[in-house]
């Protein structure tokens, strides 16, 4: 459970003010209610008993049956209120949340960043955060609000009607409905996670098999795959199904203990009335708010039902996020090399202005060094001016360094807006960018700056898609350029004239390019090759 209190801290911790004011108004809700039905139960009592008394006429109805109608009319504009306000202090909290997630995601290195492109990973991501939403809003604010509203209730009671009556209510509801939720936890934990696995599982299947129809039917595997979908299906089904049926048990028996503690309430009433210690009218209050109390247990089964689901979002969410209250120090920039290398047997000083090559065979290493450089992993022995790059405030370092990765994303839009990313720039430095990696004439023969692209860039074929991404990268201007595989996809003439033009319009760049081919080309002064 330690994961789930680290997540209740951050997001509690995000904005305080709104969570007590929702937590407030929470509390006037239910305390609302439960007056409400005191009252009404007290008025309709005392009202029969003064006809029976044959003194009706002189009995004031009219303060109690104000009473009533300002708490009826206040208790709805407190639920309006209690929706809106603990809605916006949740909103808050996964606004928050979803910030320093992405903070720790993006902490991490080249290969764990790829991982996330996948859409198994961005679903669980997702799925994960809406879990966690229902943490404040049907679990923690729920209980702190019952908890609260019953110590309120027990002191009234005890001051309006007697302190046994306000026992019998406190001793009856807290504990046995601890021991209920207690139970509905246990037995609602491992179907809930399972559910949501299942579910997970089912959804991404789908998705492949959806993705992946024309091989499967090729090689006669669609059957089969529908029977493995299939299954998937009746797993989440039934893990389903034993969660509404714990959850239904727990609302009986929540039931129960409502009609239990109601009757304990009447019967400790009768006695004080008995012993004459109060009036009939009094004596029945505690009947009505042990019954108003009810809507203080009853919301909690869903929460605690979903605690499963939130224990394991909670689990894969608290280990990105660790550490995350611990600000990266903003350490002086000196003016050392641009950029100088010593680790792994590697030794580099490199200046302004340089083009240096690295080569190797597949898997040894070359994208990770751009990415460690570029400040997203291990960077031990790697300074820019004589500062390692996760020292580097981020937004200076994304000023002198950026970086074209082998998969490079481009967004569903306009050409512009691809290229616009960082800011919106003047035609002639956009059209600037296209003609320095060639591709100019093949956009304005698509209809200009504003030809609508498809997600992911569809419409453009795969070297023209590594262009656009690479014009976007040369807009920044920086002072050092990581490529990764620039020249991937083009032919030998286009990626000469490619690389040509990129030395050409950044001559006072440093620039770093992985590549397997293309390793000769006069542009490049150094050749740096990489052991696996």
């Amino acid at each position: 459970m330690k994961p789930v209190l680290h997540i209740v801290r951050l997001m509690v911790t995000a904005d305080p003010w709104a969570m007590a004011r929702g937590a407030a108004l929470s509390i006037l809700v239910i305390a609302m209610g439960a007056a409400l039905l005191g009252l009404s139960g007290w008025f309709i009592t005392a009202t029969g008993l003064a006809g029976i008394a044959g003194i009706g006429i002189a009995f004031d109805v009219f303060r109690p049956s104000a009473g009533v109608r300002f708490l009826a009319l206040g208790r709805a504009a407190a639920r309006y209120g209690e929706r809106l306000l603990t809605h916006d202090a949740t909103l808050r909290a996964l606004a928050a949340l979803r910030v320093v997630l992405l903070r720790g995601y993006a902490r991490g290195d080249a290969r764990d960043l790829m991982r996330l492109r996948g859409e198994g990973a961005l679903t669980r991501i997702v799925s994960d955060v809406d879990a966690l939403d229902g943490l404040i809003l049907r679990l923690v604010l729920p209980l702190l609000a019952a908890l609260l509203t019953h110590l309120m209730v027990f002191l009234t009671l005890g001051w309006l009607v007697g302190w046994s009556v306000a026992g019998v209510i406190l001793a009856g509801y807290v504990p046995a409905a601890a021991v209920i939720l207690l139970i509905l936890a246990r037995r609602s934990i491992r179907p809930s996670s399972e559910a949501e696995d299942a579910g997970q599982h089912l959804r991404r299947g789908v998705i492949d098999m959806m993705r992946d129809r024309d091989a499967l039917i090729l090689a006669a595997q669609l059957p089969r795959k529908e029977d493995r979908l299939q299954g998937l299906d009746a797993q989440a089904r039934a893990a389903s199904s034993r969660l509404d049926r714990a959850e239904r048990d727990a609302g009986f028996a929540v039931s129960v203990l409502v009609a239990v503690v109601a009757m304990g309430a009447f019967v400790a009433g009768a006695a004080l009335l008995n012993s004459g210690e109060v009036g009939a009218a009094n004596a029945i209050i505690g009947l009505f708010v042990a019954l108003a109390l009810a809507e203080a247990v009853l919301p909690l089964r869903r929460g605690v039902s979903d605690l499963g689901r939130m224990v394991g979002a909670a689990g894969r969410v608290v280990p990105e996020i660790a550490g995350e209250a611990l600000p990266i120090p903003d350490a002086p920039v000196t003016d050392g090399p641009l950029l100088s290398l010593n680790r792994g047997g590697l030794q580099l000083t490199l200046h302004a202005g340089q083009a240096v090559v690295v080569t190797a065979a597949s898997g040894a290493g070359k994208s990770t060094l751009l990415m460690q450089i570029a400040g997203l992993g291990d960077d031990q022995g790697i300074e820019i001016m004589g500062t390692r790059p996760s020292l580097w405030p981020e937004a200076a370092l994304r000023d002198v360094l950026t970086v074209l990765p082998q998969r490079s994303g481009l967004i569903a839009g306009s050409v512009r807006d691809n290229l616009s990313l960082g800011g919106a720039l003047s035609d002639d430095a956009l059209w600037s960018a296209l003609d320095t990696v060639v591709l100019a004439d093949d956009i304005r023969a698509r209809g200009g700056l504003e030809a609508t692209l498809g997600e992911g860039g569809a419409g453009l074929s795969g070297g023209q898609a590594r262009r656009l991404a690479l014009a976007r990268t040369l807009l920044k201007n920086p002072q050092i350029l990581l490529l990764d595989e620039p020249t991937e996809g083009l032919d030998t003439d286009t990626a000469d004239r490619v690389l040509t033009r990129v030395r050409l319009a950044l001559p006072d760049t440093l620039i770093i390019a992985a590549m397997h081919r293309g390793a000769d080309h006069p542009i490049f002064d150094r050749t740096v090759g990489l052991s696996g």
